[in-house]
């Protein structure tokens, strides 16, 4: 566990991205004190001086009945609606994250491939869920060249269809065997997987767009869609000290209690520039199991290069 403080966001139109600008961060100010709980109870005051006692209650005046959630989810939405189906579109004008975050995010991913998927995963048909997917990025730059399906879920109508584009097989450097299979545009909080389909469900950059208990219900709902052994990875902002639009460390630890989802292994991101926020990455398993110790050659494999 980490120190007793925690963050919460209470502007809702803000998407929780490692690429919010310094001044766009400036919006959502609030200074908390917290008590660790199932129950989630952690006070204080959002940017206009509202104080709240609980998360609970804060989630209660935010999205506490059904035209105050449409609305909370409408905006999410619109905000991306409005912004440039590109890479620096989708990183808020930081496309040079790039590419740390793809070493990052690889490193990670070829650690848990070798310790968890039998094999390392080579000779099985590996099937992935680009959850939060805007223009295909993550998928295009790794997720590809390591499962030879990849289903996109993303609620964003013009960023799907650029992922379409960006996806399509002329515009890939993997073989015929890898492709982007499915297009969901649809939102987290209403995508139910076909049942163990996924050895892998990748949510990155998306999940601060969800009220606690969508978040708690979608996990729920996804870990139906894991195959025997898959596993998911989050990868999310971490909230600082005093400004913050996401959840803070413990936050989401409590969270993935609610969940009945286990920590694997955890990853801090290297190589973003100071003034974004703290990223971190989860494995998350549906059981309890015992961390691989000590090093482990990585698997070889004859892997294109990041696309750029």
């Amino acid at each position: 566990m980490l120190g007793a403080n925690s963050n919460l966001c209470l502007n809702s139109y803000l998407a929780a991205t490692a690429t919010e600008t310094h001044q766009a961060r400036d919006k959502c100010r609030v200074r908390t004190r917290a008590t660790i709980r199932i129950e989630m109870e952690i006070g204080g005051l959002d940017s206009n001086g509202r104080e709240f006692k609980s998360a609970d209650e804060m989630w209660r005046e935010e999205v506490g009945d059904s035209q105050k959630k449409l609305d909370w989810y409408r905006n999410g939405v619109g905000y991306w609606q409005g912004v440039d189906a590109s890479v620096d579109g989708v990183l808020g004008g930081y496309a040079h994250v790039n590419e740390p975050d793809i070493k990052a995010s690889e490193a990670f991913l070829n650690t848990l491939l070798t310790e968890l998927v039998p094999n390392g995963g080579r000779n099985q048909h590996l099937v992935a869920l680009d959850c939060g997917s805007g223009i295909g990025r993550v998928t295009k730059n790794l997720l590809i060249r390591y499962f030879n399906e990849v289903d996109l879920l993303e609620p964003v109508s013009h960023f799907l269809e650029a992922a379409r584009e960006n996806l399509a097989p002329e515009n890939l450097s993997v073989s015929e065997e890898h492709k982007a299979f499915n297009f969901y545009c649809t939102p987290l909080q209403e995508f139910t997987p076909d049942a163990q389909r996924y050895d892998v469900i990748w949510v990155q950059w998306c999940i601060g767009h969800l009220a606690d208990d969508d978040f708690v219900s979608f996990f729920k709902r996804a870990k139906a869609g894991l195959k025997p052994g898959g596993f998911f990875v989050l990868k999310e902002n971490l909230a600082k000290s005093d400004k913050s639009i996401t959840r803070s460390d413990v936050y989401f630890k409590e969270l993935f209690t609610q969940c009945g989802l286990n920590i694997y292994k955890l990853k801090d991101q290297k190589g973003f520039p100071d003034e974004l926020f703290a990223v971190r990455m989860y494995a998350l398993t549906t059981e309890t199991l015992k961390k691989v110790g000590g090093s482990r050659p990585k698997r070889k494999a004859n892997r294109p290069a990041i696309i750029k």
